[in-house]
């Protein structure tokens, strides 16, 4: 995992935190479940890299 991607994907799961928090805040359902997804997306990216990098050595 490179760590362009690795910022990448972090960055990704923490829009979508914010996200998250910002729609419960403010009673947004739209906005609280694009940060659900948001965050999943790239909580699972991290995952797979780090999965990928169990494998590499």
């Amino acid at each position: 995992m490179s760590f362009g991607s690795e910022v990448a994907h972090k960055a990704e799961a923490a829009v979508g935190s914010m996200k998250k928090a910002f729609g419960r805040a403010t009673g947004n359902t739209r906005l609280r479940v694009e940060g659900r997804a948001g965050q999943f997306k790239g909580n699972t990216k991290q995952a797979g890299d780090k999965l990928k990098d169990a494998f590499k050595h």
